[in-house]
């Protein structure tokens, strides 16, 4: 295996624990995965976040917030694309 760069996001580091490109999962977990998703408050929030990052307006604080919630955005879509591999699998 090749050396990892140090430069690795958590996001890097999670694509390659979970392999979404492998389906690996039952049906019923895969399920469950594609129902997670951010609650009605979070994505009202990532909404006020984005338009003020338009229009130049975050603060340091919201700035590291939408962050956050861009990176977990990241880990919810691998886990939706392990899922939907894993079901494609199962079908097959």
């Amino acid at each position: 295996m090749p050396p990892l760069s140090t430069a690795q996001t958590e996001a890097d580091i999670f694509t390659r624990m979970i392999q979404p490109q492998a389906g690996t999962l039952s049906p019923d977990m895969s399920q469950f995965l594609l129902g997670l998703r951010f609650e009605a408050e979070d994505m009202a929030r990532m909404t006020e976040l984005a338009e003020k990052n338009n229009r130049g307006l975050l603060e340091q604080s919201e700035r590291e917030e939408m962050e956050r919630y861009l990176r977990v955005g990241h880990f919810l879509n691998l886990l939706h694309a392990k899922a939907r591999q894993s079901l494609q699998y199962s079908s097959n």
